[in-house]
């Protein structure tokens, strides 16, 4: 795959009900979704074979549709098999898969009614979001001077493009200064998450510390750790984190379904190492979704 764009590679993408050829899966330059970001997708990862709480990210994608105003033409069972579809066609056994719904051109304008729903599924191969060496050592993150939105004034819930606009701001500028990623904070000073993958705290308690979602996704990622920590009889603290508590941390990794389960070593000026709570949620997320390990993977 390397040296292949995004838009100019092999391949077929569900789009609307037909497969087309990956080079013509194409909008128009006045699609609504484009100017005004009435957009929703997911992130899904497919291993081994199986698509990773399928049905959970498609509900999620109805969901945020729903939540920006439009209804998805497509029922569950339909979308998760364009994406089983998507990976059989493209010879996925472990990849990406996205899924993506817009408005389209029929309106230019802020009102859109009339505007047609549109749906396509794309999958591809795609390794760990992180190198296995930055996994081992953990990543660095720098704070954004972006905060997450108030609910009361985006769709925080949704899992709609517009909010990432200032994620990309903030990781860019990270990248910039020599990092991986960026630390945001909400709307009230707390710390929310990163650019793409919710947070996980330890402060040598055995215990693990995340923020409340009040204005940010729940992961499914992060739904997904919170009970392999369960499990392990590890007690889950979700409160406002003041980023201040960071200087007191012993351990940190972040979660998504491209991020995985990814160790953070430095935040700013602070340092971290990579703890036992930490392995324990990387080797118990991996067995859960099935993953071989990367060694392996790589061969």
């Amino acid at each position: 795959m390397s040296g292949e764009t995004f838009d100019d590679r092999d391949g077929l993408i569900w789009f609307n009900g037909d497969w087309v050829d990956w080079r013509d899966a194409r909008v128009h330059v006045l699609t609504h979704g484009l100017h005004y970001g009435s957009c929703v997708f997911e992130g899904e990862r497919m291993y081994s074979g199986k698509i990773f709480e399928l049905r959970a990210h498609t509900e999620r994608l109805l969901y945020s549709a729903k939540t920006l105003g439009f209804d998805i033409p497509y029922s569950a069972d339909e979308i998760d098999a364009a994406c089983m579809a998507a990976c059989e066609k493209n010879g996925i056994v472990n990849g990406y898969i996205r899924p993506v719904a817009w408005r389209g051109s029929e309106m230019m304008g802020v009102s859109a009614q009339a505007n047609t729903i549109n749906l396509a599924v794309a999958a591809w191969d795609w390794p760990s979001y992180f190198s296995p060496e930055l996994r081992k050592k953990g990543i660095r993150l720098e704070t954004s001077k972006w905060r997450r939105p108030a609910p009361d004034s985006a769709p925080v819930h949704a899992k709609a493009a517009g909010l990432y606009m200032i994620c990309t701001l903030s990781k860019h500028a990270a990248e910039a200064n020599g990092c991986q990623d960026a630390l945001m904070l909400d709307y009230r000073g707390y710390v929310a998450e990163a650019t793409g993958a919710n947070i996980f705290i330890c402060f040598g308690d055995d215990k693990l510390h995340t923020p409340t979602p009040d204005c940010f996704l729940d992961g499914i990622t992060r739904q997904t750790v919170i009970r392999l920590a369960k499990a392990r009889g590890i007690e889950i603290v979700e409160r406002h984190i003041l980023p201040d508590e960071l200087n007191d941390a012993t351990e940190i990794f972040l979660t998504g379904s491209a991020a995985e389960v990814t160790p953070v070593g430095q935040i700013d000026n602070l340092t971290f190492t990579p703890g036992k709570i930490t392995h324990w949620m990387i080797e118990d997320y991996e067995n859960a979704v099935g993953k071989a390990p990367e060694s392996a993977a790589a061969e």
